[in-house]
């Protein structure tokens, strides 16, 4: 596991407080892939409802709302594969 997963799964974990209604992947072009749900935030490349897919610098970015999620998808920095509403309410929980 890469150190930036290793970074990003403690960023996440204190973002997300009790879990998370469904299943969400995070995939770090290059780096790997973080789960989220209701078990919390882990390391893994499991099957999820959706797949969020951007670069290192752009998850970066959206953790430290830096960059507003909708607009990365919506510039393409960030792409979306799977069920639109749980990444909105992904969203609306990381902003």
């Amino acid at each position: 596991m890469s150190d930036i997963i290793t970074a990003a799964v403690a960023a996440l974990s204190e973002k997300m407080t009790g879990g998370f209604d469904g299943c969400a992947k995070f995939t770090l072009n290059g780096e790997g892939s973080i789960i989220i749900d209701s078990d919390g935030v882990r390391a893994g490349d499991d099957d999820a409802d959706v797949t969020l897919a951007a670069d290192a610098d752009v998850f970066q970015a959206i953790l430290e709302g830096d960059q507003n999620p909708t607009t990365a998808f919506m510039t393409g920095k960030l792409s979306v594969d799977g069920d639109m509403g749980m990444a909105m309410k992904l969203a609306s929980v990381l902003g």
